[in-house]
This record gives C-alpha cells, structure tokens and sequence, in this order.
C-alpha cells in the first residue's frame, strides 16, 4: 500500500474498490481475510429507496398498505445482514476500521448505514411511532457525527482533488437532505428544517469541487463511474423532503428542485453510453438509490398534477425500478458465487506454494 507524501493515509492511487468488489464477501486465496469494502452498504440503500418508491406508488394508486411494508422488511433485512458481514470480517482481520474510514475512496460510503437507517426509522414510524422515532433520531445524530468527524479529516490538507467522486455527497449533504426527509414523515419538523438547510448548503459545496474534479483532473477510474449517478439524487431527495416539510403543497422551492432534478438526470443520459461499457461489479448499486429517488419524485409529480394515463404510468414506472433492482440484486449474487469458487481453487494452490 503506497502513502502520499508525509502522511499515514493511503493516496487516491491505492483505490481497492477494482480489485476488492468482485470479492467483497470472500477471503483472498492467501487465507488472510481483509475487510468487507464500504461500498456494499449501498445494496440497503437500494432496496430502502425500492420500498420508498412502493410506498409513494401504493398511496398514489390507493393499494394496500401492507405491500410497501413488505418491502421495507426486504431492506430492513438486508441493511441488518450487511452490518452483520462487517463485523464479522471485522473480527478475522487485523487491519483497523480506522484504515477505510481514513480512506479517501472508502471512507465517505460509511455514511450509507445511517442514510438507510433513517429511511427505515420513517418506515418504522407509520406502524410504530415511537421506535420509529428513536431510530431516526439515533441514525441523524450518528450521521451528523460522523459528518463532522469526516470533514474535520479532509480539513487536514491532504486530499487531493482526484479523490472526489460522488460518494463524497453522502456523509453531509445525502445525510441531511434524507435526514430530513425522515425527520418530517416523523413528525419531527424542528429537526427535518434544520438538517434540510445543512444538506441544501452542504450539497452546493460538494457539487463545486465534484464538477471541478470532472472537468479539470483525468477520468474517474472505472470501479467508481458509477458514482456519477448520485449528483441526482440530492435534488431529487430534497425535492420530496421539501414537500413533506411545506405539508404536501408544491410550492416554488419544490419545483426549483425538480428542475434541477431533471436537469441532473439530463446528464446522466449523456452519461449512459460510458455506464453501458462498464463491466458489472457490486458498485452498480449506486445506481439504485439516485433511480429509486427520481421515479419516487416523477410518481409524486403524477399523482399530484393527474394527467393523462398517470396511474399507467405510475405503474410502469414502479415495474422498471423493481426489474432494474432485481437484476443488479441477480447480477450481484451470481458475481460473488463465481468469485467465491475462483477463490475456494485458488486457495490450495496458494497454501502449497506457502508451504514450498
């Protein structure tokens, strides 16, 4: 592992996400186990921003409560199984959390588990108010900490413009923008306008030095292209985290940010030619969750202006997100099956040249 200059932190050029992904749940053929990467705490997000999207359609088309629910579960389920493969991988490996927190590739997804805990918390909310509520105030408060504590490390001097992706809006501006989008589904107004105002100013600052990074230093590497598709979702989130503060009434905030929105995902489809070439990883899940916050917006705009065939259309909408979900979650699980019998042969071998 290379270090910049005079510092104990790896430098943007020692990114693990190519290498590490594929193998993100398997133990080298070396036999020494390392770290479960961040990134894959964004396969809960995915699927709570899937539930989000259910739930918003099943209130719009009036279907049964319980379906959203049920999806909600899936991602409840997911984002406690996750946690559980960190921690696990955790305890074999000698290498400290502290190294990925540290990183300047890594470090920013970490904010995934909060971001996903507090859509969970205003889930949790509509059939048990009260623990709904404690765990989006615990998942706000453990998101504005570890906001504080990242920003506070790049402060130090040391990070390099290269090392900006899209992650980088995650710990600050994505984490109070759905911060307040939980707080207001959980009654929790004081709270929701505040963290609405950090991740709006949060979200501008991010955004200048993430356009600079594209245009003025050279192509992103590979394993994090994909994390272009998140600049869509802070608009879009904001959106629907507006419209739940200003108690359901579009106003000119609201249609401010869904034209930022659709510009963003303008750019995304000029984007779409360099995402077809990208071979398939565990990183494209961070399309999930900017896609599932896009159509939640669009379904939102539908229900609220009813124009022609808006429930068709809703319909067709919700079926997309499900399908796209459904073949990353496919890809992904094929993906890691295939990596983990390369690494199950590869493992003797690899003890036998040990031994020799």
């Amino acid at each position: 592992m290379r270090f910049t200059s005079g510092s104990r932190y790896p430098c943007q050029e020692d990114i693990p996400l190519s290498g590490q992904l594929p193998f993100a749940h398997v133990i080298p053929a070396t036999g020494v186990p390392t770290r479960v990467p961040l990134n894959t705490l964004a396969i809960p997000l995915g699927l709570a921003g899937l539930a989000q999207v259910w739930s918003v359609a099943t209130i719009a088309l009036g279907m049964p409560f319980a379906i959203g629910q049920a999806f909600w579960l899936i991602a409840a389920i997911a984002w406690l199984w996750t946690i559980a493969v960190h921690v696990r991988r955790g305890t074999r490996t000698d290498q400290p959390l502290s190294h990925q927190l540290t990183h300047f590739a890594q470090g920013p997804l970490a904010a995934l588990l909060p971001i996903t805990a507090m859509l969970l918390g205003a889930s949790l909310h509509r059939t048990i108010p009260l623990a709904g509520t404690v765990l989006t105030l615990i998942s706000i408060a453990a998101a504005a900490a570890f906001g504080a504590w990242i920003l506070s490390f790049w402060m130090r001097g040391e990070l390099t413009l290269e090392s900006v992706h899209g992650g980088y809006y995650l710990p600050i501006s994505a984490a109070g923008l759905v911060g307040a989008l939980a707080a207001a589904e959980s009654g929790l107004d004081w709270l929701a306008v505040g963290t609405f105002a950090v991740g709006i100013f949060f979200w501008l600052v991010i955004s200048a030095f993430f356009f600079l990074r594209l245009a003025l230093r050279p192509t992103m590497p590979a394993p994090l292209v994909p994390t272009l598709a998140i600049m869509i979702a802070p608009p879009a989130v904001a959106a629907a985290a507006w419209l739940t503060i200003s108690g359901g009434r579009p106003d000119e905030v609201f249609e401010g940010l869904t034209a930022v929105t659709a510009f963003m995902v303008l750019i995304q489809v000029t984007l779409l030619p360099r995402y077809r070439a990208l071979p398939f990883s565990l990183s494209f899940w961070s399309f999930t969750f900017p896609a599932a916050s896009v159509t939640a917006l669009v379904i939102t705009w539908l229900r609220l202006l009813h124009p022609f065939a808006w429930q068709a259309t809703t319909v067709g909408l919700l079926a997309a997100l499900t399908v796209l979900v459904v073949v990353v979650a496919a890809k992904s699980i094929f993906l890691l099956s295939a990596t983990t019998r390369a690494a199950r042969r590869q493992r003797p071998a690899a003890e036998k040249q040990a031994i020799g």
